[in-house]
């Protein structure tokens, strides 16, 4: 949730495009209080994993944000991992914004490039194009 003002301009950018964007439940909440992506009992009562999880199984495709963080270019967390994860194992198709981090920079860099991402070299009106 690092990135939860960008997930609101990618929402609006994408809905724009004829899309519809599902964001996760708490991302009006988290741009209010950047503290709460990290509240684990925050986590643990808005279930948002699960949350996540359900809005990947209802859509055809699920867009990662990896913008650089950390010193790392086309940084993927944790949760995002996971979420890539389940939609290579749904079977739907996944974009990255950017290119994937180097394997040097990002230990499950590797994972995430075995998913087959279709990269969007920075611009979501290329996710009509593929």
């Amino acid at each position: 949730m690092y990135f939860a003002k960008e997930m609101l301009d990618a929402q609006k950018i994408l809905e724009g495009l004829g899309h519809e964007a599902l964001i996760p439940c708490d991302t009006h909440e988290c741009i209010e209080n950047p503290d709460l992506n990290m509240d684990m009992e925050h986590c643990m009562n808005t279930e948002i994993d699960l949350s996540c999880f359900n809005k990947v199984a209802e859509s055809e495709a699920i867009v990662a944000l990896n913008y650089p963080k950390n010193n790392i270019r086309g940084y993927v967390g944790g949760a995002t991992l996971m979420e890539i994860g389940l939609a290579r194992y749904l079977s739907k198709k996944i974009f990255l914004l950017y290119d994937p981090p180097a394997e040097e920079d990002l230990r499950y860099a590797l994972e995430i490039k075995l998913t087959k991402p279709i990269i969007l070299h920075g611009n979501l009106a290329n996710i009509g194009i593929n």
